[in-house]
């Protein structure tokens, strides 16, 4: 399955990235199928910050890629996903993090009664 996702560039402290679409299983910084776009988060003016390549990020979500978390943050912001289906997913998370922080503090409290 291809994901969108970003690569991490630039030196320490100085964080640079690269949105690009590639293979799930490869590693964060392995092989592209296609660049997509920049991410620079020290960048002083906020509209070179984010720079997209919208139409092949249409083409590569149309046949199928699914894009991280992040990058679905930058997407529904521009509109190029549909917000609902991002923030139910993300109100999904947030309950299943939940649900598992709170069933790691009661099995401690399970062993000390044994």
């Amino acid at each position: 399955m291809l994901r969108i996702r970003m690569q991490r560039l630039g030196r320490r402290n100085r964080p640079f990235y690269r949105i690009a679409a590639m293979d799930q299983r490869t590693r964060r910084n392995g092989s592209v199928v296609e660049q997509l776009g920049l991410y620079d988060p020290l960048a002083s003016d906020p509209s070179k910050q984010i720079v997209l390549n919208e139409e092949r990020i249409k083409y590569w979500i149309s046949v199928g890629a699914q894009p991280s978390e992040t990058v679905r943050d930058f997407l529904a912001n521009r509109a190029l996903i549909e917000k609902g289906d991002w923030e139910k997913d993300r109100a999904w998370n947030r309950e299943h993090v939940k649900k598992k922080a709170e069933a790691a503090a009661a099995a401690p409290a399970d062993e000390k009664k044994k």
